[in-house]
């Protein structure tokens, strides 16, 4: 997707759920002032580029850090199948991520296994929930890395 600011202004679809659009929203209007932290963890605005219909599509996801990539899990709350978000960035990984007020151009990549390894216990500390839907689910959870372009 390249840099935010040479986008064409496209106004990006939200999830379907009425409250993370909702949240979404808020962050967005706010600068991330009203929605940064969510339930007392951090989240991050990630917005994608549809696989099938070529729309952006964006999702308040809680985050965690590693080095300067910011760090997702694609849980879908331990559905057997991975989110549309994280699917939209396999077909295309160039992505717009939001970190507050700070809106930067990314690269996603999903973590190798020993990264995976590293960083699955760090984003269980930071959203225990994590490991229950590991748990629920046969699917290997995807771990992504949030890379500043």
């Amino acid at each position: 997707m390249g840099d935010p600011s040479e986008q064409p202004q496209e106004e990006p679809l939200d999830n379907a759920q009425d409250w993370v659009a909702e949240h979404t929203r808020r962050y967005v209007t706010s600068n991330g002032a009203d929605g940064h932290l969510w339930k007392g963890v951090q989240t991050l605005v990630l917005t994608t580029r549809g696989r099938r219909s070529g729309r952006l599509r964006r999702n308040a996801l809680i985050y965690g850090t590693d080095g300067d990539a910011f760090v997702v899990v694609a849980s879908y709350g331990g559905a057997p199948e991975n989110p549309a978000w994280y699917s939209n960035l396999a077909a295309d990984p160039d992505v717009t991520v939001q970190v507050g007020a700070d809106v930067f151009a990314a690269v996603a990549r999903t973590a190798d296994g020993q990264e995976k390894e590293r960083l699955w216990p760090v984003m269980a500390t930071i959203w225990p929930d994590f490991d229950d839907y590991r748990k629920k689910t046969d699917r290997d959870i995807p771990v992504v890395l949030l890379e500043r372009r």
